[in-house]
């Protein structure tokens, strides 16, 4: 049985509040969604992460001790934000608790911007690879669109591998997908990171950074659907869902997502 849970926690630098209402608006939606596209029933355990909002070390700490508990169980572990910066921590705790791990990241951004203390959703991957938590070989980022200089210099200078939302464009959506699960099939265990704002905001409109020229739905979840084949992918989050900024079609898409990965 697949467990999910409940992170509802943002960082100091105010550009993601209301992410942290997410978790229960998703998990609501979902009451309304009762199978996968593949006619599956989910079947799932809910729980919540207790954090001080207080102090973000402290809660970054609490996540990475609760997460690793958490990340012992049987079946597929789902993480519920919240924005970017639990990554930090979820994949810190993945990585060390699952040998030949491997992270896939699909985000309209790197999040590699200089470090802050503690890492935010601008800076959680920069820090897990300078940390050496993560080796650069071991992630891929998929969907970039929006670059800062000062990603695009660190992304080539670690040689972090990615697929921006053009070059799937142009590759076309099979030859893409073929790649990414090339690549991913490698690791005994794979992480998953999706930050909403992958997809195009015609269609996720409730995030924080919205980038025109992303996924569509459908492009999304023929990506997630192929990923499941690999039987690798052992836990996962999704973040950045602001469900006050949404008329309810971000947080519907959010809900079938997580369906899906169940």
């Amino acid at each position: 049985m697949s467990t999910i849970i409940k992170i509802p926690v943002v960082n100091a630098l105010g550009k993601t509040n209301g992410c942290e209402k997410a978790p229960d608006v998703i998990l609501q939606e979902m009451e309304d969604i009762y199978s996968t596209e593949d006619l599956r029933v989910p079947i799932y355990d809910t729980q919540k992460i207790k954090i001080n909002l207080q102090n973000l070390e402290e809660t970054n700490e609490t996540i990475y001790k609760e997460a690793k508990k958490f990340l012992q169980r049987q079946g597929r572990i789902i993480f519920l934000g919240g924005d970017h910066s639990i990554s930090y921590s979820l994949v810190r705790a993945f990585f060390e608790t699952h040998q030949d791990a491997g992270l896939l990241v699909l985000d309209a951004h790197a999040d590699c911007m200089n470090n802050f203390k503690p890492p935010t959703h601008e800076d959680w991957l920069r820090t897990l690879l300078e940390e050496r938590i993560v080796k650069p070989e071991n992630v891929l980022l998929v969907g970039l669109r929006n670059l800062h200089p000062i990603e695009r210099d660190f992304l080539n200078e670690n040689k972090v591998n990615s697929f921006s939302a053009r070059e799937i464009f142009e590759s076309g959506l099979k030859e893409s997908a073929h790649s990414i699960m090339g690549i991913m099939r490698m690791h005994k265990n794979l992480y998953l990171s999706l930050d909403i704002d992958v997809v195009d905001p015609a269609f996720a409109p409730a995030v924080s950074y919205p980038e025109p020229g992303g996924l569509t739905t459908r492009e999304l979840l023929h990506f997630i659907q192929k990923i499941l084949l690999l039987k690798n992918l052992k836990a996962a989050d999704i973040v950045e869902v602001n469900p006050e900024k949404d008329n309810a079609l971000t947080v519907k898409l959010a809900a079938k997502i997580v369906t899906e990965l169940l």
